[in-house]
């Protein structure tokens, strides 16, 4: 069975990350379809996220929920500390989503 899986990493403060996120959601692609590849957009720069072209904070917030709650499981890298992440993880634990937490152990964020 295709997994519908939502893929969440921090947007702000992890954009150093951005090419480890790509990697992550090419090797999920083997596994269904990933619902926010977004986050894994290495042409996509703080700056870039400040002028959103898609939306203002509210519309991004309520697409961001439609497909947190169409997915079939969630994949957070939670290496890099983020609000964000953590209320998307929240919601999927109050909708008993799958959820699969990854962290680099080598990271300073321990």
């Amino acid at each position: 069975m295709s997994q519908l899986i939502y893929f969440c990493g921090s947007m702000l403060g992890g954009r150093q990350d951005a090419e480890l996120y790509a990697r992550l959601i090419e090797k999920l692609r083997k596994y269904g379809t990933v619902l926010t590849d977004h986050v894994g957009d290495t042409t996509m720069t703080t700056e870039m996220m400040a002028q959103l072209e898609y939306g203002n904070e509210k519309s991004i917030h309520d697409m961001d929920m439609r497909l947190l709650e169409k997915c079939t499981v969630v994949v957070a890298e939670v290496t890099q500390p983020s609000l964000g992440v953590g209320y998307e993880i929240g919601l999927a634990v109050a909708a008993k989503k799958r959820i699969l937490c990854l962290f680099r152990p080598e990271s300073r964020n321990s």
